[in-house]
């Protein structure tokens, strides 16, 4: 392909460490290897986009950098017979836009084995209305259905209901018919939460116990938990017996503190998840969810559509001051 000049975000690093965020010219040479390269029509933003164009190296660990973990659009060329040129196809996880150079450019070149083809039923754009943080909201979802909980047993939390993971995460419970409790910070954003189908909008302060005990009154059937730290915590004492509790973020704190009382008198689970390197037959079957069943509603309500990679840099501040709502896609390409 002709090495054309192309428009990128690109976070370069200074000699006094600070980090520097830029739109600049590169071109197809510039890319990594890799078996497919994409036109990106669309990127989305999620915490771990916001800390890699901060300049965190638990995310990112040389610069420049570009950053961007989603990515959808248009297969320009493959030396893989499975992805034919002008194929739609998407791209989150594994390790783009953390050390590859990601979506936030009119280009990507990435392995085959990373590329989904664009189910049916989805648009490009749509795709990256759930991009990553839709994808592991789904997937906390269905870990918590196939575990066996199920809409009579009782209500199910969401913590950090206002971010990305957590409003797609209350959708898609809801529209599954389960009884959904909203936990945010952000109260006054309790009419978005509720328009989502969350049954009840409660304070971190009702969902953060500083008591120390081991044990809660139980409250609900299971738990999405996109925030870590002590609201873990609380939400696995106050599961139910039997109940099943994801954990998929780290906004409040990375450490987990608790006791193995909840485990061995009620029975509860703690299961990770990990979107980044879902394997490709299970990434399939949940992306065909989101496309078909647990195609949501709410996608415009969820979503905010930036205009183009100048627009990020606000956004990436919202998210690192923890006053995002919902999804922030941006449009890369015509």
């Amino acid at each position: 392909m002709e090495n054309i000049a192309f428009k990128a975000m690109v976070v370069t690093e200074t000699a006094d460490n600070q980090f520097i965020r830029a739109i600049r010219d590169k071109r197809i040479e510039d890319l990594p290897a890799g078996e497919v390269l994409i036109r990106v029509r669309y990127s989305s933003l999620n915490f771990k986009d916001a800390l890699s164009a901060s300049g965190n190296k638990g995310v990112t660990r040389k610069y420049p950098h570009t950053p961007g973990i989603d990515a959808a659009g248009l297969v320009v060329e493959s030396s893989d017979p499975a992805f034919k040129s002008g194929a739609q196809v998407l791209v989150t996880g594994y390790d783009l836009g953390m050390n590859t150079s990601g979506g936030y450019e009119a280009y990507i070149r990435v392995p085959a084995a990373w590329v989904v083809p664009l189910p049916a039923g989805l648009s490009l754009r749509e795709s990256m209305m759930y991009g990553t943080a839709g994808f592991t909201a789904a997937l906390s979802c269905y870990k918590l259905i196939n575990l066996g909980v199920t809409p009579d047993q009782g209500p199910v939390l969401v913590t950090g209901a206002t971010g990305g993971v957590g409003s797609i995460a209350v959708a898609i419970l809801a529209q599954s018919g389960y009884t959904v409790v909203a936990v945010t910070t952000k109260l006054d954003q309790a009419p978005y939460l509720l328009q989502l189908g969350a049954k009840e909008v409660i304070s971190v302060a009702d969902a953060d116990d500083q008591s120390g005990r081991p044990l809660l009154k139980p409250r609900w059937a299971g738990a999405v938990d996109t925030v870590g730290g002590n609201i873990l915590s609380t939400a696995i004492k106050t599961t139910r017996r039997g109940g099943i509790v994801t954990c998929c973020g780290n906004v409040t704190s990375g450490e987990l503190h608790t006791s193995i009382y909840p485990f061995i008198l009620n029975g509860v689970s703690l299961v990770g998840i990990d979107s980044a390197t879902t394997p490709m037959a299970h990434r399939l079957e949940v992306w065909n969810k989101l496309a078909g069943d647990w195609k949501l509603d709410h996608l415009e309500t969820i979503t905010t559509e930036l205009p183009g990679l100048e627009a990020l840099d606000e956004r990436i501040e919202l998210i690192l001051q923890g006053k995002n709502r919902g999804r922030a896609i941006v449009k890369i390409s015509d």
